[in-house]
Parts: C-alpha cells; sequence; structure tokens
C-alpha cells in the first residue's frame, strides 16, 4: 500500500510541477515540495513497515531538512549529482539554495502522511506496529 501510494504521489507531483497543471508557480512549488515530504513519509513506511508512526514521520522530517541543509553546500561533485534527473529529484538542482519556506512545505506533507496513517489504520502507532489490533491479520488468535 506504501508503495502504491509513494507512486501515486509522485505521479501528482511530477505532475503539479509541469507546465501542462497550469498551476501558479508558488502553488505548484509548495505544493510539490509537501508531496515530495509525504513521499518521504510513505517510502519510510514501505522500507520499515513496523516502525511507529511517530517514529517514521521523525525520519522523514529529518531527511528532509538534511537535504535541504545539503543545498548549502556546492561542491562541483555534488552538484554533478544534483544534475542529474534523479539526484534533482531527491537533493535539488545544482541552483537549489536553502530554504525555510521548503522546510515548512516538507513537514506539511510530513505531516498529512502521518495524520492519514493515525486516521486511516484505526491504530494510531504506525506502520506495521498494530499486530496487536483486532482488524490487523497479523493478530495472534
Amino acid at each position: 500500500m506504501y508503495a502504491a501510494g509513494a507512486l501515486a504521489v509522485i505521479a501528482v507531483g511530477l505532475w503539479c510541477r509541469s507546465e501542462t497543471a497550469g498551476l501558479p508557480w508558488p502553488v505548484a512549488k509548495y505544493l510539490g515540495d509537501a508531496l515530495w515530504g509525504l513521499v518521504l513519509f510513505l517510502g519510510i513506511g514501505f522500507l520499515l513497515p513496523r516502525l511507529p508512526t511517530g517514529s517514521a514521520a521523525g525520519l522523514a522530517a529529518a531527511f528532509a531538512v538534511a537535504v535541504e541543509v545539503s543545498q548549502l553546500y556546492h561542491a562541483p561533485w555534488f552538484d554533478a549529482v544534483r544534475g542529474t534527473r534523479p539526484g534533482g529529484l531527491v537533493l535539488g538542482t545544482p541552483a537549489a539554495t536553502f530554504a525555510w519556506a521548503d522546510i515548512a512545505a516538507y513537514l506539511a506533507g510530513v505531516a498529512a502522511g502521518a495524520s492519514a496513517e493515525r486516521v486511516f489504520s484505526g491504530r494510531g502507532s504506525g506502520p506495521g506496529a498494530g499486530a496487536d489490533h483486532p482488524n490487523d491479520p497479523r493478530a495472534e488468535s
């Protein structure tokens, strides 16, 4: 479920940043940043399914902040990685600069993912952490 959600969010994020979306630049930029934060949360949920929601959100937030802070570093080799499509999607483009507003958008996406998980999982404790919940198929009988 996390992988499918991440793929869907990536598709929406790429679309919202495209010219075909027709969104005003500030909306496209910060919506894209929030969706990137959500993808981080979903990716951690996929990779670490037993990690509680709060821990997954904290890890996603820490990664997002680390990536934004890394934009203060512009060594040629690092900017070359950023110049690739995958590097640019994960680390930002070579022209990217540190911005507090970007961090706020990333954290909004992480928070949205954590909130949705708590609401829709019925567990409130996180990815895979609900094996003791009566509706969880992993619960022992």
